[in-house]
């Protein structure tokens, strides 16, 4: 594919990761991802020929691969993982803040939404998580937790609670409640 295609490509994940972000699967129809991104009817056709599922399952991948990175750079830059998840809650609660509370996880509302119905959406959504619980594992590993296993996924489990929990208050409170706690949880 050439660059013209690459780019109407993520602008078209862009747009549907934008609208599943803040209005869930449902909210994300093939209208209002053509509207969101400017491209034409036809090129969504071409560029996911699998229909909705099939971008919905890429811009779910999409935006997965931006918090892992988003992780990775932290953890590569933080001392421990006590700084590493406190500075991702504080980057996480400024990006839903900066959103007027519409962007929590680019995963989650679809996980709650298709994990029961739909196969291949219940997979992405796994392996995403699976990726972010996996950075925050090797972290805490790198760090000597010998419970890294169920430290990930508690940390993982309170960031996403977290998200939740602030988005439906529209107060970075519970963010902020969060990271005293997993101060505690891990030694800090």
């Amino acid at each position: 594919m050439g660059r013209k295609g690459d780019e109407t490509r993520g602008r078209l994940l862009d747009a549907t990761r934008d609208l599943i972000e803040a209005g869930g699967y449902y909210g994300a129809g093939l209208n209002q991802v053509i509207a969101a991104s400017g491209m034409p009817r036809g090129s969504l056709y071409f560029h996911f020929p699998g229909g909705k599922d099939h971008m919905v399952a890429e811009a779910l991948k999409r935006g997965g691969r931006e918090i892992d990175q988003i992780v990775r750079d932290l953890s590569d830059a933080a001392p421990d993982t006590l700084t590493l998840v406190t500075g991702l809650l504080a980057l996480l609660a400024d990006r839903l803040e900066g959103s007027l509370w519409r962007k929590g996880c680019p995963v989650a509302t679809v996980a709650l939404e298709m994990a029961a119905t739909s196969d291949p959406l219940q997979e992405v959504c796994a392996e995403v998580y699976g990726s972010w619980e996996q950075a925050l594992r090797d972290r805490l590993i790198a760090d000597g937790h010998p419970d890294a296993d169920d430290l990930a996924t508690t940390v993982l489990a309170l960031i996403e609670g977290a998200l939740l929990l602030a988005r439906a208050h529209r107060s970075r409170e519970p963010i902020d409640r969060v990271a005293r706690r997993v101060a505690l949880l891990l030694g800090g």
